[in-house]
């Protein structure tokens, strides 16, 4: 027998891993919902019940901003943050094969999923370009592609983002206390919490997401390390969380608990990320990637950050740089919400460019 024969036999053959009981408790378990190309059906139950699948996103207010956007074949657009590529799909759909479009992401394991997907369903590099970077450098992009006719922020974190529990977004499952939307760079939100000192810590938990809780949280979190425990996993954290709030009734604990899991998380990942940073230079250099005439439309998730959007449009607006911007927030339809509840804090602003 050849050596090569001989190593073939000896490697074991490996078995899919299988649903454990009637439901997939894992994440790496659910391999018919990380795979929709392959189990549509499966994919298809899942959104009915109003759920995400995992490892997908659904994108929101798809219709509303293509109403708005008004894209013709031949444009020029920009999609600022890519995901998982539902928005990027349908604006090129509207191009129906001439014109470009140029998107960004910093992720570095979603964004090569997201371009083999979508140059799978037919939209390759002769109509799409790809950047690994952020979004607040669209002058540059905007530059190369001699301005834009439309342009589209959608600021949310993408679902496949927060089921990975590898990625550390959620505080529903396991996994280290990362947050970073690219891994590869900064610091995570673990060694974030290991420098940081207890004023400024309560500072970011209220400027980041209001979290009334923000001083008592501070102090138990810098306390615990003081006491040689690092809050280095998503449990750890919420752990910390329910025991600093362990005072509260009975009656209201378990919902102020979830409220400030979710305000504390968010607080943790716009620091790490520094997301306000990012997004006031994007809307500082918008105007002036934007094409004279050119629509932008931004899809904010918490009210820090629809309030720096409406203000830098406002701004705008005064200075005569936009003819028109959104007077009220455009919000997804009720139909939308009940089918994907990550769709109810959503808020639509938009602003067309002045000729």
């Amino acid at each position: 027998m050849s050596q090569e024969n001989q190593n073939i036999q000896e490697e074991p053959h490996k078995r899919r891993v299988r649903y454990k009981g009637k439901y997939p408790r894992n994440y790496k378990e659910k391999y018919k919902e990380l795979n929709p190309e392959k189990y549509q059906d499966t994919i298809e139950k899942v959104i009915r019940k109003g759920s995400t699948p995992a490892g997908m996103h659904i994108s929101i207010m798809v219709r509303e901003i293509i109403d708005f956007l008004k894209i013709k074949p031949g444009q020029t657009g920009f999609d600022a943050t890519l995901g998982y590529g539902g928005h990027t799909k349908a604006m090129l759909e509207c191009l129906k094969g001439q014109g470009h479009m140029y998107a960004t992401d910093v992720d570095p394991i979603e964004s090569a999923k997201t371009k083999k997907r979508l140059a799978d369903a037919g939209f390759g590099e002769d109509i799409l370009t790809i950047r690994l970077q952020n979004f607040c450098t669209i002058d540059e992009i905007a530059k190369e592609a001699g301005g834009f006719d439309f342009v589209l922020a959608d600021l949310g974190v993408s679902s496949m983002q927060i089921d990975n529990p590898d990625r550390g977004f959620s505080f529903k499952v396991d996994g280290p206390l990362d947050l970073r939307l690219n891994p590869e760079k900064g610091i995570s939100a673990a060694e974030r919490l290991a420098q940081i000192d207890e004023d400024e810590l309560a500072g970011m938990l209220w400027e980041n997401s209001d979290e009334p809780y923000a001083e008592e949280l501070a102090h138990a979190i810098v306390t615990e390390r003081k006491h040689g425990k690092p809050i280095d996993t998503t449990t750890r954290l919420r752990e910390v969380i329910e025991e600093t709030l362990s005072f509260l009734p009975e009656k209201e604990k378990k919902d102020t608990v979830k409220k400030t899991c979710q305000r504390t998380f968010q607080a943790l990942r716009i620091d790490v990320n520094n997301e306000f940073e990012v997004l006031y230079e994007f809307m500082e250099k918008l105007p002036g990637a934007l094409k004279p005439g050119g629509r932008a439309a931004i899809l904010t998730f918490h009210s820090g950050e629809d309030k720096l959007v409406k203000k830098a449009l406002k701004q705008g607006y005064k200075e005569g740089v936009y003819s028109e911007i959104a007077n009220d927030v455009v919000r997804p339809s009720a139909e939308e919400c009940a089918q994907n509840g990550r769709a109810r804090s959503t808020k639509m602003r938009w602003a067309v460019r002045a000729e």
